[in-house]
């Protein structure tokens, strides 16, 4: 193993090392590309339906401005947008095919370079929001069957 490799540091394609924030933004970038490349496949005629299904609760709750589990708790915050959300993208990529992914990867190219955001899905957010609300529910029906007793 280089000295670059095991600092942290690995070489681009042009020889320069990249620092380990860089390669970080760099694999966000493709992330978020790969998000919006999927939002085009839930809207293209020859996607399966079992990926779309997965493509469309992916991508609403990727760009749900709320997350599932809020980041600030220690470790479990950012356990979605590191575990979670590349391998479920991982597994919606498995299922479509691959002419449909090249159509859709071109798509969300344009779509990036001409409007640079995400989208933002509300429907996620809604989504997130009823899960919470059910969770809290359920917890005061045990908390109240617990204090009856």
């Amino acid at each position: 193993m280089s000295h670059a490799v095991a600092s942290g540091w690995r070489l681009a394609a042009d020889g320069w090392r990249l620092p380990p924030m860089r390669r970080l933004r760099e694999w966000a970038q493709r992330l978020k590309a790969e998000l919006v490349a999927l939002w085009f496949c839930t809207r293209h005629p020859r996607t399966p339906l079992y990926a779309k299904a997965l493509a469309v609760a992916l991508v609403a709750y990727a760009f749900s401005p709320i997350d599932l589990i809020p980041d600030f708790i220690p470790v479990l915050g950012y356990l979605d947008e590191l575990i979670l959300l590349p391998a479920g993208i991982w597994l919606v990529l498995k299922l479509t095919p691959a002419d449909v992914l090249v159509e859709c990867r071109a798509q969300a190219a344009r779509w990036l370079d001409e409007r640079r955001s995400k989208p933002r899905s509300y429907l996620g957010a809604a989504l997130v929001i009823a899960l919470w609300l059910a969770v809290l529910w359920l917890a005061w029906r045990w908390v109240e069957s617990w204090l009856a007793y």
